[in-house]
């Protein structure tokens, strides 16, 4: 049985460590055992005919957590642009560095939207080798990753907590984060690679903007987002063949389309940049090639 879903996000996945109601209804567990059973519970849940981009993602960072559809729509956007393999890796590194850079300006707690089946350089990972008491919310739409929160859970010093909800019921996701998250100090909101699964009509930069109001002065903001005006004899063909292999619209945006998700805040130099060419690590080699994805850091002023 497929995911019941809203919207091109769907119904957000949620595993909260902590005991106590749920806001949002799901029971919380702690635990490999509780969460395996978890798994299996919600395992009808999961449509394996059709392609996920949690999953594609996945399998673009070369792991094991994907279904054939996944794969074959995964490799019909490689073939469409070469941009992708190198996109998405850079993508990953530029999560990395971004959390690093708020952690170093003082935030201590993230709200992560869409945080994907567990990879290298997960956000609590990350902002927890800086601060072992740092705070961490996920939000997902595949129930793969709950599959997999026993992992996040293990290494987590801090406290790790996942919601569900809709992606555009941004104050339910923000009722329930403050659970966790103390919405009156700085927040680091973390976009990495999803709001192309919102399409215009849905109203991102209206997300976005929510997002930021619940959240005080100091707060920043990591956005990342495949680009449709780097290298355009590809990209186009890239959206569409995500757009058709998912049934849902994928929108790829241009440098100005992804700016404006950060009017009103400060950008942090050197601005929207291919992800690759945000600050990047000098001993951690990017790709020569265009990756057709856009990163940029901002804090709310």
């Amino acid at each position: 049985m497929p995911v019941a879903v809203t919207g091109p996000c769907g119904r957000l996945i949620v595993f909260l460590r902590r005991t106590g109601a749920c806001a949002l209804g799901l029971r919380r567990y702690r635990g490999e055992r509780e969460v395996t059973a978890v798994a299996e519970e919600r395992a009808d849940r999961i449509d394996a005919s059709t392609p996920h981009i949690a999953r594609i993602y996945d399998y673009w960072l070369g792991g094991k957590d994907n279904f054939a559809a996944d794969r074959e729509a995964a490799e019909k956007v490689i073939e469409a642009t070469p941009a992708v393999l190198p996109g998405v890796r850079a993508n990953r590194r530029f999560l990395g560095r971004a959390v690093r850079y708020m952690a170093d300006q003082g935030v201590r707690q993230f709200l992560d939207l869409g945080t994907g089946i567990p990879a290298s350089n997960n956000t609590h990972e990350v902002a927890q080798a800086i601060d072992p008491d740092a705070r961490v919310v996920y939000v997902d739409n595949d129930p793969i990753v709950l599959a997999h929160a026993h992992a996040l859970l293990t290494s987590a010093t801090g406290t790790v907590d996942y919601l569900e909800a809709d992606a555009r019921e941004v104050g339910a996701i923000l009722e329930t984060a403050a659970k966790t998250l103390d919405l009156s100090k700085p927040v680091g909101i973390m976009l990495i690679a999803i709001l192309h699964c919102i399409p215009d009509e849905d109203d991102p930069k209206g997300i976005v903007d929510a997002l930021l109001d619940a959240v005080p002065a100091g707060s920043h903001l990591a956005i990342s987002h495949p680009a449709i005006d780097q290298v355009p004899e590809y990209s186009a063909k890239a959206e569409a063949s995500l757009t058709k292999s998912m049934g849902m619209k994928v929108t790829f945006r241009r440098r100005e389309q992804v700016q404006a998700f950060c009017d009103g805040l400060e950008l942090v130099e050197p601005g929207v940049v291919p992800a690759q060419e945000w600050r990047p690590d000098p001993d951690v080699p990017e790709p020569g090639t265009a990756t057709a994805m856009w990163g940029a850091v901002a804090r709310k002023p």
